[in-house]
């Protein structure tokens, strides 16, 4: 089995990559553990320190050789408002209660809770069920390190 020891961000390589491993958001934060690549071989992650991976990451293999990250489909809600304010509001709320949440232009992905399903609903939102990539954005309390986690972390090669 071979191990992993260094990453790159999306676009630092060029270099196509020899497989994929598709993960879902919980499990793109790692240090230490067997991935599966989609032709079915397994490799060993063994990261100095903690990682955020994200889509498109690469991960280099010992023969020097890469793996990209992909974000696999999950199954999500999607918020849809009267307007930016009504949106604005919909994200206090999902905040409030600090779900993970992906924001974009005129839409919210939260992963899916009939709970809140029934409150976004009775705030007025439009709920949608879809399943694609789940990219939330990382908050303050994130922590990485010791410190506020965001996605510029030194590279485990450095």
């Amino acid at each position: 089995m071979q191990r992993i020891t260094a990453y790159h961000h999306a676009g630092v390589i060029t270099d196509p990559p020899v497989d994929i491993i598709a993960l879902p958001h919980d499990l793109r934060h790692l240090r230490r553990k067997v991935l599966h690549l989609s032709n079915g071989e397994m490799v060993m992650l063994d990261l100095k320190e903690p990682v955020l991976l994200a889509e498109g990451d690469r991960l280099i293999l010992e023969d020097g050789s890469n793996v990209a990250i992909a974000a696999a489909p999950e199954k999500l809600f999607e918020i849809t408002a009267r307007d930016r304010l009504h949106l604005t509001e919909l994200a206090w709320h999902l905040g409030n209660r600090h779900l993970s949440a992906q924001i974009e232009e005129g839409r919210i992905l939260i992963l899916r809770d009939h709970v809140i399903r029934k409150m976004l609903e009775g705030l007025g939102a439009t709920v949608t069920e879809v399943e694609e990539p789940f990219h939330p954005v990382r908050g303050a309390y994130h922590a990485h390190g010791g410190h506020a986690h965001g996605h510029d972390h030194p590279h485990a090669h450095d």
